[in-house]
């Protein structure tokens, strides 16, 4: 499903679900936006607004500046290098209310060289939710190849998060998702965690939680696009981006032209309680990379053997839960190192599998008691699980989890569901099945979206993705009969497009770009197809 991934660009993903994803050369830095962002800003009144409350936001003037923020800013320097430029689209706060507040949503933008062919604008969304997208415009421009003449690449930050206005709850986490411990009392200590954290964003944010919803969003790209002077936008989505895509193209008909979905999310399931049927594909992935890791026992010590590098995993899991482990300055429990665990799972490359290993590594060595500085992967992880350096990233996040659909709000339920699933899956049904702050949020003001029938769009997905899992491209594709789905075949890959390497389903999404014309049958690539 869509959980945050540990920060860095998609083209080096580690996990776009279980904590948060930007570029892998991008500092910290967000735009600090004060109060003020949210007053009312005037903008050009017309006869036309009497009429549609919203034309004086459609027909706003944008003003196209440079994306570097300041001397540190990497993410600026990358897109200017790229020859993005970047602008502040104006919406309102409450499309209920569109006289009223205001906030600002941040967008950046690489211009169609092609003018003669050009298709128009590709509005990006990386996931989440909660993930920021201005940053992606310069690497979606390198997949696409000479086709990225003929569009507008334009990377979004959608309301409340990255340098759009911030949703800030001051939380001591950039993340909700925890395990839910081995006991009844480590169960209670969860829910009073997730109670405090809801707590908080009613505190620090609660004028804004209402309108942190995906069907917001979708009013802002909308608006995006008529600032854009567009009568149509074409939209390439990853993992939830691609139930925000499904969300736009029921609520605007007629306004989509080219549509990608990657890590397709089948409608009927999105819910506040987003890795619920996850176990299998998760176990799956694990099993896959301790086959890679037991291949290279010398290296990392885990286990000559898949069943050994997973016995080593859960020796791990059980010591944790028995006493906290040092790691650095952090200290790694029964909630947290299931966490550490989904993190490491998403992206099917020896990259990705390294990193993981060693922070296995990591984890092994403090259970038996040393002193381990862990690695940077890990230490990232645990910076944004165990400090409130990103908590708004977990805020906006969580918001829109919560304020898309109503959870359960009885704790017991969490709890028989824990119970009942825990002694097949220990490891993580303990997190899927767990209670977080939607179960103490306000309900939402709005009914989830009725997503259209059908939409000739192109899917994407890999067969053993651990967070938006296959049979939820094929409940799409099933639900769109005119649209069509490219399999990644033999991967356990999250984000496939321009990030996995495969030249077959690369060259398929260019050639859709490139015509407007989706291929004639649905296509299977196979995960060795790489270059």
């Amino acid at each position: 499903m869509s959980l945050p991934a540990h920060r860095r660009d998609v083209r080096d993903r580690k996990d776009t679900h279980v904590l948060p994803s930007s570029s892998g050369t991008a500092t910290r830095a967000t735009l600090a936006l004060t109060a003020a962002a949210l007053v009312f800003t005037a903008l050009p009144a017309t006869a036309e607004a009497a009429s549609d409350p919203l034309t004086r936001y459609h027909r706003q003037h944008l003003t196209w500046k440079s994306c570097v923020l300041g001397p540190d800013d990497t993410t600026g320097e990358e897109l200017e290098q790229a020859g993005a430029r970047c602008a502040d689209v104006t919406v309102p706060l409450d499309y209920s209310a569109p006289g009223g507040r205001t906030i600002t949503v941040a967008i950046s933008r690489i211009s169609a060289t092609d003018a003669g062919r050009r298709v128009g604008p590709l509005l990006l969304n990386g996931g989440g939710p909660g993930g920021p997208s201005l940053s992606d415009p310069p690497w979606v421009s390198g997949a696409m190849r000479d086709v990225a003449a003929r569009y507008d690449v334009v990377g979004v930050d959608p309301r409340f998060i990255g340098r759009s206005t911030p949703l800030d709850c001051r939380w001591p986490t950039g993340s909700a998702w925890r395990g839910a411990g081995e006991d009844r009392a480590a169960f209670d200590r969860m829910a009073a965690f997730s109670k405090g954290l809801a707590d908080r964003c009613r505190t620090h944010a609660g004028d804004t939680l209402p309108h942190a919803t995906t069907r917001n969003t979708a009013r802002d790209m909308d608006v995006v696009r008529a600032a854009l002077g567009e009568r149509r936008i074409s939209y390439l989505g990853y993992s939830y981006g691609s139930y925000l895509g499904e969300v736009y193209a029921s609520m605007f008909p007629g306004r989509t032209d080219r549509v990608v979905l990657d890590g397709v999310i089948d409608p009927d399931r999105y819910s506040a309680r987003l890795l619920r049927g996850t176990e299998g594909a998760n176990r799956h992935a694990l099993r896959g990379w301790a086959s890679w890791a037991a291949a290279r026992d010398a290296t990392y010590g885990l286990g000559r053997t898949r069943g050994e590098v997973l016995a080593t995993v859960e020796r791990v899991r059980v010591a944790a839960a028995r006493t906290p482990l040092r790691l650095g300055g952090h200290r790694l429990d029964e909630h947290v190192m299931p966490i550490v665990v989904l993190n490491g799972l998403s992206q099917h490359n020896d990259t990705a599998y390294a990193d993981f290993a060693q922070g296995v590594r990591d984890m092994l060595r403090a259970s038996r008691g040393q002193r381990v500085p862990p690695s940077p992967w890990l230490a990232g992880v645990l910076e944004f699980v165990l400090t409130g350096t990103d908590s708004p990233y977990g805020s906006a996040q969580t918001a829109i989890v919560c304020g898309d659909n109503a959870a359960p709000r009885d704790p017991e339920v969490y709890w028989r569901d824990v119970q009942r699933t825990r002694a097949g899956e220990p490891l993580f049904a303990p997190v899927t099945d767990n209670l977080g702050p939607c179960a103490f949020w306000d309900r939402p003001r709005e009914r989830p979206t009725r997503i259209r029938g059908d939409l000739p769009a192109l899917l994407v997905n890999a067969t053993g993705d651990p967070r938006t899992h296959y049979d939820a491209a094929e409940a799409v594709r099933d639900m769109w009969p005119s649209s069509r789905l490219i399999t990644l075949k033999g991967a356990d890959q999250h984000a496939v497009y321009g990030v996995y390497g495969s030249a077959c389903v690369d060259d398929a999404v260019n050639a859709y770009l490139a015509t407007g014309r989706l291929p004639a049958r649905d296509i299977g690539c196979a995960a060795t197809d790489r270059p």
